[in-house]
C-alpha cells in the first residue's frame, strides 16, 4: 500500500526538527507490522516568521524580544534540548548567529521535489537543512552555504547558485504556503496523512504510527 504524508514545516522550528525524527519511528512502526507499505513524504512551506529581513536577523536578540527575556529562552531551550534527546536529535543553540529568512531554504526543498529527486535524496536534503541550523550554526539563508549543503547531498552546486540567485520558485513556495494557511494550519509541525488525516504539533511516534494506521484503513 501507498501512504502520503505531507509534513508542514519551517527549517527554523526546532520541534519540526523533533517531529521529522518522530515520524520516522512512526514510519518505522508501521513498517514492521505492515512491510509492503510504501511511504511518499512532501515537505510544504510554512513561515514562522514572514516578516524576517531577507538577511536575516541575530538570533538570540530575535527569542528574547518574542518571549519575553533571558530566563523564558534559555528555559524553551532546555524544554527542546530534552525533548530532542528523546527523540534523537541533539541541539547546539549556542552555535546560531543568525536567524534566517527560510524562503531560500523552502525554495531548495522545492526545486528538489520539483525536478523528480528521490523522496529519500529530498529527505536527506531537509535533514541537512536542520542540521545545518539547529546544530552548525550554518546560515541556511545564504546561497552559497544552502549550495553547499545541496552538493553534499548529491546536487549540482552552480546550478543551484544559479537558481537559488534568481527568482525561480519562489511564486510557487509563497503561493503553497497560502495555501496551507487556507487549511487552517496555524502552527508546525504539521502532518496531513493520505490526504486526509491530520496531525498537529511534534507527536510522539506511537501517535504518529496511529493516525497514519488508521488513514490507512
Amino acid at each position: 500500500m501507498n501512504v502520503t504524508i505531507d509534513i508542514v514545516s519551517d527549517i527554523v522550528c526546532p520541534w519540526c526538527f523533533i517531529g521529522k525524527h518522530r515520524l520516522t519511528q512512526a514510519v518505522a512502526l508501521v513498517a514492521r507490522k505492515q512491510p509492503d507499505t510504501h511511504f511518499q513524504r512532501n515537505w510544504l512551506p510554512y513561515f514562522l516568521n514572514p516578516n524576517t529581513p531577507p538577511e536575516g536577523e541575530p538570533y538570540r536578540a530575535f527569542l528574547e524580544a518574542k518571549f519575553g527575556g533571558p530566563a523564558p529562552v534559555a528555559q524553551l531551550q532546555r524544554d527542546v534540548t530534552e525533548a530532542g534527546r528523546e527523540a534523537g536529535v541533539a541541539f547546539d543553540f549556542e552555535r546560531i548567529v543568525t536567524r534566517p529568512n527560510t524562503l531560500r531554504a523552502h525554495r531548495l526543498l522545492y526545486r528538489a521535489q520539483s525536478i523528480g529527486h528521490r523522496p529519500a535524496e529530498v529527505d536527506a536534503l531537509a535533514e541537512r537543512l536542520f542540521v545545518a541550523h539547529f546544530q552548525r550554526g550554518e546560515d541556511i539563508g545564504d546561497v552559497a552555504t544552502l549550495a553547499d549543503i545541496a552538493a553534499e547531498c548529491g546536487d549540482r552546486k552552480d546550478d543551484v547558485i544559479g537558481y537559488l540567485e534568481s527568482d525561480e520558485g519562489a511564486q510557487q513556495v509563497k503561493s503553497l504556503v497560502g495555501k496551507v494557511g487556507g487549511l487552517g494550519v496555524s502552527g508546525v509541525p504539521f502532518f496531513i496523512i493520505q490526504r486526509r488525516l491530520t496531525v498537529s504539533g511534534a507527536q510522539s511516534g506511537e501517535v504518529l504510527a496511529a493516525a497514519i494506521t488508521q488513514a490507512m484503513q
